[in-house]
């Protein structure tokens, strides 16, 4: 969906000195379009992931300092973007989920077509990893995460065996995941739900990397460093990612003054506007191209007033900080 992002994007990136935050750079795809497309706009790159970061970083070289690399998870955002100096950025974009860098290598372990260690860290360098998970959470923390992030119908059944099996033998690789998982699952859901791993190795990425309290976190930061007339996009791959960007976004464009008041008080008016109707889906062609996309959901949203003390929408535009 790059170029229906770039095209609802535009009004703000075409702004001069426009500043734009990449806030899932990945391999850098977007950030490319966006630099190839709007000259004078300048791109921040953020990803927790440092190997993506170096490829993204040779990939998007001949950009110069038009593009700034920062290791960092995107609920950070607001201090990325102060660290930049710059008051307010005119566009960001969340690309959620997992990056194709990560599904094609082997070794990170969150493809299940592929025998490889029980990891699924973003980053590589701290935190719990998948195997982590499985051998140490009880049956009712695994059956939560199986269940609300994986909406798994056997949760229940998949956490019990991960629990007797960890028993004889720690979970190390994702073959013996997979394997257990055929043989819990009825075959009756496999042959209407594809692939019987799908939905717990959602599950486990998602607690590994704690990525719906991320969101929650980083959608309200991002609002609030856009500048007015500033424009955010979401593309998200879970519904319950897509809940709660439908949630911050109907919060921003809908009136907070009290009912029965005569008139709209200006302090409580709607300080965001939306640009698409509901969530746009990939087109047919895009999905046959891209099976991947089949799960997107955009939402793009359009600042419209400033609530805050550090953002102006008459400020002069002097983009960051070389």
């Amino acid at each position: 969906m790059r170029d229906r992002i770039l095209e609802l994007l535009a009004p703000a990136l075409e702004r001069p000195g426009a500043v734009h935050v990449d806030a899932t750079l990945g391999m850098g795809g977007h950030a490319e379009g966006v630099l190839e497309r709007f000259p004078d706009c300048t791109v921040v790159g953020i990803d927790r992931d440092r190997e993506a970061l170096a490829l993204a970083g040779e990939r998007l070289a001949r950009f110069g300092e038009r593009f700034r690399p920062v290791h960092a998870v995107y609920d950070e955002i607001a201090a990325v973007v102060a660290d930049l100096h710059v008051p307010a950025v005119d566009g960001i974009l969340f690309d959620l989920g997992v990056s194709s860098l990560q599904l094609d290598e082997a070794d990170r372990g969150f493809a299940y077509r592929v025998d490889a260690p029980l990891d699924m860290r973003m980053d590589q360098s701290t935190g719990r990893t998948a195997a982590d998970v499985l051998n140490t959470y009880s049956v009712e923390d695994l059956t939560r995460i199986l269940r609300d992030y994986g909406e798994e119908r056997f949760a229940r059944k998949i956490a019990k065996a991960v629990v007797h099996d960890r028993e004889i033998e720690p979970y190390t690789t994702s073959a013996r995941l997979v394997e257990m998982l055929r043989r819990v699952i009825p075959a009756a859901s496999q042959r209407q739900s594809g692939h019987p791993a799908k939905r717990t190795f959602q599950a486990l990425r998602i607690e590994v990397n704690d990525e719906l309290e991320v969101w929650r976190r980083a959608i309200d930061e991002a609002i609030d460093v856009l500048a007015v007339g500033g424009r955010i996009a979401v593309l998200s791959y879970h519904s319950l990612e897509d809940r709660a960007t439908k949630r911050a976004f109907a919060a921003g464009a809908t009136s907070s003054t009290p009912p029965g008041l005569p008139v709209e008080l200006p302090e409580h008016a709607a300080y965001l506007s939306l640009v698409t109707r509901g969530a746009e889906a990939p087109g047919d062609d895009e999905v046959t191209t891209n099976p991947r996309a089949a799960s997107a959901r955009l939402r793009v949203a359009e600042r419209v007033r400033d609530t805050s003390t550090h953002l102006s929408a008459s400020r002069t535009r002097k983009g960051p900080t070389r």
